[in-house]
């Protein structure tokens, strides 16, 4: 194995800590793939085994998963916003929504200030996202 120098960025997805499991594992899922399509450039390269299977390449950098609450995902959402970093929501209403237009429809109809956050992802400079998620513990 080989060392690389630590990454410039970092990318953190926060959670709603009183989810129950299926939902913030769904959550972490759909926000990862915002992260992905924003910075492909932290896309690796694709995976082989041994055998020469071919597999999908994924996230080349760690993801940290924050838990938090309601206040907690405002207030990273605001934070990430004044940095210049857009980042990906996902509110409660996501969760009964069938589709990416109802999904898209139902961020759409509601204010920021308003939204039923359950989860927000980001990735940007190590510093920025340092200051966004401060105060807020890994999720257990």
């Amino acid at each position: 194995m080989t060392s690389q120098p630590a990454f410039e960025t970092k990318i953190a997805i926060i959670v709603r800590e009183d989810l129950p499991t299926w939902q913030k594992l769904n959550l972490t899922a759909f926000l990862a793939s915002g992260v992905t399509y924003l910075a492909p450039d932290a896309v690796g390269e694709p995976y082989a085994d041994a055998d020469g299977t071919k597999y999908a390449p994924m996230l080349g950098q760690p993801v940290l998963v924050f838990g938090s609450d309601a206040a907690g995902l405002t207030r990273s959402l605001e934070r990430a916003l004044g940095r210049g970093i857009v980042p990906a929501v996902y509110t409660e209403e996501l969760f009964v929504t069938g589709n990416d237009v109802d999904n898209r429809a139902a961020v759409a109809a509601v204010a920021r200030a308003e939204l039923s956050l359950v989860g927000v992802a980001l990735r940007g400079p190590r510093r920025d996202v340092d200051r966004i998620t401060k105060g807020l513990p890994l999720h257990r």
